[in-house]
């Protein structure tokens, strides 16, 4: 037993050997390689089943009292400096071991028939494979050194799969912006890192927070700068779960193939944010005002992303925007000590939304021979619609995963959601005001896209001249140019259901989304004193921290306002956007004179939506036109001023020497 223990490094190892056997053939065969695609595909998805299987065992082994094991190596010794590797495997870790896996393992069975016939099908694998080791690296990490190199690494393979279509200008673009933006946040968290090597001594999550606290307790340790530590610390999850204000690269990452955007979105690189804040949550919890940071960017960030996600007409940027919102409401339970339902909401989200994304792949990859290849065209929201005719079982466990997002009895996310609505609300009401109000936005923004997308009837013939101009209203009209509008009901056309292979995961997905709820749930208080994910919580290394578990019957009465607002937001998003009222369409019917009011509040919401808050604006004119500016000021001065100043006295000496010579006789 203790053996296999000792070999947790396997889980990670073999993603890791698939990557390196693809990368090997592909570089030494690549032309006979090409052959073999779906043996490719075969070994990244057996060997990552393999570490999936290890990770289960090992789960089951921490939940049923195994002790925390923590094996670590020397790597570098020099005088008093040590840096140790190795792995930590305590419940949090094996229960983040499981989520990555099952996830990856199930993107990666609808991949083969996703990207088969893209030019780049092993390359994809190849990077899937280093992608989902590189986050299983990060997890099992004992120490902020390892974490780092790791998370260096997630944020490669994010840079070299959202770049994946780089021939596309946009997708480029995209990567690039990634890149740059967790860079800053990057810098932010290697300062954090050395700053707490300064005051501890240690690298290691137990050393270091058990030297602070002693520290702390003999007032030895400067707060203000211990403080400005963690909030340099707290930076990389900023920009790596995309916390405002350093979130803009999430939409752009749609650019990306529609499977490593659930990915991403559910267990990989924005997890890795929300994990490390998890792993230092006892030493951010001894400092108030870095907590009270945590909680608010998690609070602007939730109804920011919200409130973007309004009058998206891309179905995926849609969805990222969501998942935005929901790391906002992670981060806000961190920051106000509900440590539990923070990471509740991680596990009950990645289900959740890796099917959204996988649902939404299976809806582009069928609407592509339709309306064309063009992320304009086939993610576009406007060509959609009577969609649950076509596509049956894509639209139902669509359905699932929206229910689920707004926070629905029994689905998976209602009860984390549930548990951090309370929590921010007993926390402090302002908090938990914007939390209930970023609710009822949820409900109305998912609805609103389930409904333009499966309910009516299909658009996808609608639109001939590919220099459309239109959009969604947020009162739901559809508005055109005239100019360039045609309709042409008679074709024959219709998106048709995926294939099998592509079917397997999202019906699969839709277990984990109806029944995972369940394990942070406290159905009889008489024989258990804390629901089973609670329970395994306090078996981790962080076992001090208090999770207090609500009766069954007490959180059903708890989650009645919740409940509420997401269903009003349902039927406000119904009464727009709901089969009855898109055949208005065809009428072309406008709001009146009278309804001015409210159509000039319309295309408020609209244009905050479409110019994403103008933040995108604001960055491009201030950072990166007011730094070009600022370069060719320096440049100007530099070339003109300073070399000019000195080149002029050089050329009026050299003159005046010519001069002067023809004068003298001697």
């Amino acid at each position: 037993m203790e053996l296999i223990f000792q070999n947790v490094w396997l889980v990670p190892l073999f993603p890791f050997l698939a990557s390196i056997l693809l990368a090997l053939a592909l570089f030494f065969f690549p032309n006979s390689v090409k052959n073999f695609r779906r043996i490719s595909s075969f070994i990244s998805i057996l060997f990552l089943s393999i570490a999936m299987l290890l990770s289960f065992w090992f789960f089951w082994q921490q939940i049923t009292g195994s002790p925390i094991h923590r094996y670590l190596w020397s790597w570098v010794v020099y005088k008093n400096l040590v840096l140790e590797i190795g792995y930590l495997l305590d419940p949090l870790t094996s229960i983040m071991l499981v989520l990555v896996t099952t996830v990856a393992v199930m993107v990666m069975i609808y991949s083969d028939s996703y990207m088969f016939y893209d030019e780049g099908y092993i390359k994809f694998f190849c990077y899937l494979s280093l992608f989902t080791a590189s986050m299983l690296g990060l997890v099992l990490s004992p120490n902020l050194i390892q974490i780092y190199i790791f998370w260096e690494l997630v944020g490669m393979c994010s840079y070299l799969l959202i770049g994946f279509w780089f021939t596309r200008p946009s997708a480029a673009n995209a990567c690039q912006k990634a890149f740059v933006t967790n860079r800053i946040g990057d810098f932010g968290l290697l300062l954090g890192i050395l700053g707490f090597y300064w005051i501890t001594g240690s690298f290691d999550f137990q050393e270091l927070s058990k030297r602070f606290f002693e520290l702390l307790t003999y007032n030895q340790i400067n707060l203000f700068f211990a403080t400005f530590c963690a909030l340099f610390l707290f930076l990389g999850p900023i920009a790596k779960s995309a916390q405002f204000p350093l979130h803009i690269w999430l939409p752009d990452a749609m650019e990306g193939p529609t499977p490593i955007s659930a990915l991403i979105h559910a267990a990989t690189m924005v997890a890795a944010g929300i994990f490390l804040v998890a792993r230092m949550f006892p030493l951010f919890q001894v400092l108030p005002f870095v907590m009270t940071v945590i909680s608010w960017t998690g609070a602007i960030t939730a109804l920011l992303g919200a409130s973007i996600a309004l009058a998206q007409k891309d179905l995926k940027k849609g969805l990222a925007y969501s998942t935005m919102s929901q790391l906002g409401y992670m981060m806000l339970a961190l920051g106000i000590g509900s440590y539990k339902a923070g990471l509740f909401h991680l596990i009950t989200h990645a289900y959740s939304k890796a099917l959204l994304f996988l649902g939404s792949g299976s809806v582009i990859h069928s609407m592509e021979p339709i309306v064309g290849y063009h992320p304009n065209k086939s993610q576009n929201m406007v060509f959609m619609g009577g969609l649950r005719q076509h596509m049956p079982i894509t639209s139902i466990t669509f359905l699932f995963g929206t229910l689920s997002l707004c926070g629905i009895p029994p689905f998976a996310c209602f009860w984390s959601k549930d548990e951090i609505l309370v929590d921010s609300w007993v926390h402090f009401p302002i908090l938990g005001s914007i939390a209930f109000f970023t609710a009822g936005l949820t409900a109305f923004y998912m609805f609103r896209i389930y409904f333009l997308t499966f309910e009516g009837e299909f658009r996808g013939h609608f639109f001939k001249d590919s220099n459309y101009s239109s959009y969604i209203s947020i009162w739901g009209s559809l508005n055109v140019n005239k100019e360039k509008f045609q309709l042409e009901k008679q074709s024959s056309l219709y998106p048709k259901e995926s294939n099998n292979i592509m079917l397997f995961p999202l019906i699969i997905l839709t277990i984990p989304t109806l029944f995972i709820g369940f394990i942070g749930v406290l159905f009889d208080q008489d024989k258990m004193n804390v629901d089973f994910f609670s329970y395994w919580l306090t078996l981790s290394l962080n076992s001090f921290i208090n999770v207090n578990s609500e009766e069954f019957l007490e959180f059903l009465l708890n989650a009645i306002p919740s409940i509420t607002i997401a269903f009003f937001g349902i039927l406000i998003a119904f009464y727009l956007y709901g089969s009855p009222f898109w055949k208005k369409y065809e009428k072309k019917v406008q709001l009146k004179d009278k309804d001015n009011l409210f159509q000039n509040f319309s295309n408020i919401l609209y244009n905050w939506s479409y110019y994403r808050a103008y933040i995108d604006g604001f960055y491009q004119f201030f950072f990166v036109k007011g730094l070009r500016l600022l370069v060719k000021t320096i440049s100007f001065i530099d070339q003109w001023i300073i070399d000019g100043t000195i080149n002029g006295i050089g050329i009026f000496s050299f003159f005046g020497g010519e001069s002067l010579k023809y004068i003298e006789g001697g």
